[in-house]
């Protein structure tokens, strides 16, 4: 029987990070300074990181040495293991083989410490001795709270409130590494009170919680530095360990995928496993790509590509992305980690050229195969998982109706084991589909008439 777990040795952990950059067919558009309107500069971010991670996020070069300190820690759960679903396979009961990347390993459960422990890494040697960031669904504010507690850095974590009530262990896991978890908006900073001024009971945003995290950072001043866990180019590119492992352990079973999937809702995941697989489909490998988002927040699917703001209060540049407009406040849906109005810049360039695809999927469709999959597999999976375990269901489906056999791979970016309530609600019918109205895209999309185009 062909190998059910490829595992690879300590040895063969990737020993560089992947710039698709340096491959991209057509560059991409700049970041945009809001003032000027002309090409950030790495001066320009200098307030908000320290200039390491700059450098990584200007970069063209196509492969980043990863240093000595950084595999010391993801030897504690990296390399992770692929794993074929041969009882999802015959659940589906299509001519499929399926594949995942199991990115709940880590000790946070989830993908994110992969450019957490470099992040706070690179901060400790520029002499940082404090962070800020923000979470949605608490996936990346614990495991930046993890990699701090690992190399000393006091960590802080704006929480989108409505995450924070519903998923109260999440931010037990935060305190527990030693960081404070504020819920957001809250009354810490000016663009926190002014969101509370206007909307007592907001549920909150990442792009409100984004606000407050740089506004806090800034007013830290030079031993604080601001946070990111996806969106942008140094974040994508930590990321792409997943994916260098995973095509080593495709090439010991001898192996290619026809499709490879991942949820998205900023890009980090999505582009951590694909973006290797899309650099082969730039020199002729037949591969597709898909990147599954919610259908309650479309950005990919509706929204236009447009220079925007990653955040409300408009304290970050301008970034060329499918967005929903920044003052977009999503419904607040058990995938708090895809509640994002934009999308990383790398993906919705692969996306504007054709090299990617989007699909979108509602709260109840993803669960529904988020569970069947807990019953055929075994694992739990987090609410975001389950968007790209729908889109597995729909690949199986397509490969059932046109009668070919299809080899798909995707990121199981982490377990769902604190996100109990959510099934829960699910389980009692509690859960409802959602989608996202026209005139309410309409309305957010307002927020950027004038801006430039890319």
């Amino acid at each position: 029987m062909e190998q059910t777990k490829v595992v690879l040795a300590d040895h063969e952990i990737p020993k560089q990070w992947y710039n698709i950059q340096a491959d991209l067919p057509k560059p991409m558009s700049p970041p945009l300074h809001p003032g000027t309107g002309k090409p950030v500069g790495p001066g320009d971010l200098g307030p908000i990181f320290p200039m390491n991670l700059i450098e990584q996020e200007v970069s063209q070069e196509r492969w980043i040495d990863i240093p000595g300190e950084v595999l010391e820690k993801y030897l504690i759960w990296r390399p992770s293991p692929l794993i074929r679903a041969r009882n999802f396979e015959k659940l589906l009961a299509a001519p499929v083989k399926i594949y995942y990347k199991y990115e709940g390993s880590s000790p946070a459960g989830s993908h994110k410490p992969n450019t957490a422990i470099p992040q706070a890494y690179y901060n400790k040697i520029f002499g940082v001795k404090r962070l800020s960031t923000e979470t949605g669904a608490g996936q990346w504010g614990s495991a930046l709270s993890m990699a701090c507690s690992m190399f000393g850095l006091e960590c802080r974590v704006f929480m989108v409130r409505v995450s924070y009530e519903q998923k109260p262990y999440r931010r037990m896991m935060m305190n527990t590494w030693g960081a404070e978890c504020i819920p957001s908006p809250s009354d810490r900073t000016e663009a926190g009170r002014q969101v509370l001024a206007e909307h007592p009971d907001s549920p909150g945003s990442l792009g409100i919680a984004i606000s407050e995290a740089v506004e806090d950072a800034v007013a830290g001043g030079s031993e604080s530095r601001y946070s990111l866990g996806s969106v942008l180019n140094h974040v994508l590119l930590h990321q792409t360990v997943i994916g260098l492992e995973a095509q080593k352990q495709l090439e010991k079973i001898q192996v290619y995928p026809d499709v490879v999937i991942g949820c998205a809702g900023g890009g980090s995941n999505f582009a951590g496993l694909s973006l290797p697989f899309v650099r082969d489909r730039i020199h002729g490998k037949q591969v597709r790509v898909v990147g599954a988002e919610p259908a309650s927040c479309p950005t990919m699917t509706r929204g236009p590509f447009a220079y925007d703001f990653g955040d409300l209060a408009k304290k970050t540049p301008l970034l060329p992305m499918y967005t929903l407009g920044h003052d977009y406040v999503p419904a607040p849906i058990h995938a708090g980690g895809l509640r994002y109005h934009g999308m990383a810049p790398i993906v919705s360039h692969l996306l504007r050229e054709g090299l990617i695809e989007a699909a979108a999927y509602d709260q109840i469709e993803t669960f529904d195969a988020g569970v069947r999959w807990a019953r055929s597999e075994g694992i739990i999976p987090a609410p975001e998982t389950n968007h790209a375990i729908a889109a597995v269901v729909a690949e199986a489906r397509r490969a059932k109706e046109e009668g070919k056999e299809r080899t798909i791979l995707f990121n199981f970016s982490g377990h769902g084991m604190v996100d109990m309530a959510a099934y829960d609600a699910y389980l009692s019918g509690k859960l409802v589909p959602h989608q996202l109205p026209d005139k309410e895209i309409q309305r957010a999309l307002k927020a950027i008439e004038g801006f430039p185009k890319p």
